[in-house]
């Protein structure tokens, strides 16, 4: 059973599509499910995640730099099958602990970002552990209709791209590597909803209600306009000598341009989605 603390911030999190207050907010924040390694019963965690290469999420079992592993680290040791929630989205996946240099060099990496995990290590003996998860199956967002899907997923873009604002305006003068990560997950992200909605969800509403068309037809034309602006976010931050300054002006455009477009494609197509059960 989670603690009291820990509860609280679970329920706060599937109340709230991922959104919690206190000292995770703000925080890239999701639950991880495990099956208990000697009870067999299910065991729900708040942890901090950082995104990585391929659509995986990398956590790290610091406990807080306490002598010893967390338990969700030996329930993965025993089982590495796992439910993630991320505030969009319940999958399952699979676990695989990190080892040598890719371990250190993603710890490395976990630290440029964020100069507590080496003041966690700093206070164990032990090699903190990181790990990757990899979606295995998964279903449609958590949420009650279709529109309040959409809604859903957007939400989840807003919440990235306001993560990454910050992180970018407070960046010293070089662009760290986990940054430059979390640049290229969003930017895989948006590439992939919009290939979607273009070819499937799009192509669907197209048949239902032809009124529509004009909309699609404008929402299709933002969306190349997107990803024109995604293509320079990842071309500015592919460059190892790219300017903070040139990121964040990116970012901004990117982040301003796809506010207006999510605004107006919930404006048109929420009422529409939901009428559709």
């Amino acid at each position: 059973m989670p603690n009291d603390v820990n509860q609280q911030i679970i329920d706060e999190f599937r109340a709230n599509g991922g959104r919690v207050g206190g000292p995770f907010e703000g925080a890239r924040l999701i639950l991880l499910t495990t099956t208990g390694a000697r009870t067999g019963r299910s065991h729900t965690t708040p942890l901090c995640y950082l995104p990585d290469d391929g659509g995986r999420i990398l956590v790290i079992a610091s406990a807080g730099g306490a002598p010893r592993h967390p338990d969700w680290f030996h329930n993965l040791l025993a089982d590495p099958t796992a439910t993630v929630e991320d505030g969009t989205f319940t999958y399952r996946a699979r676990a695989t602990v990190l080892t040598g240099s890719e371990r250190d060099e993603v710890f490395a990496r976990a630290v440029e970002a964020d100069p507590g995990w080496a003041a966690c290590q700093a206070k164990t003996e032990r090699v903190i552990p990181v790990v990757a998860l990899e979606r295995t199956s998964g279903g449609p967002p958590d949420a009650p209709s279709l529109g309040a899907a959409l809604v859903r997923i957007h939400d989840g873009f807003r919440r990235e791209l306001a993560l990454i604002r910050r992180e970018v305006a407070t960046t010293g003068p070089r662009l760290g590597a986990q940054l430059r990560v979390n640049c290229l997950a969003v930017c895989q992200g948006l590439h992939l909803h919009h290939t979607y909605e273009d070819t499937g969800m799009f192509v669907g509403l197209a048949a239902r209600h032809p009124r529509l068309g004009p909309t699609l037809e404008r929402l299709r034309a933002e969306h190349a306009r997107v990803a024109d602006l995604v293509d320079q976010l990842r071309a500015a931050v592919g460059d190892r000598a790219a300017d903070p300054a040139d990121v964040r002006r990116r970012v901004d455009q990117l982040t301003d341009e796809l506010e207006r477009h999510l605004a107006y494609e919930e404006e048109q197509l929420v009422p529409v989605l939901d009428a559709m059960g």
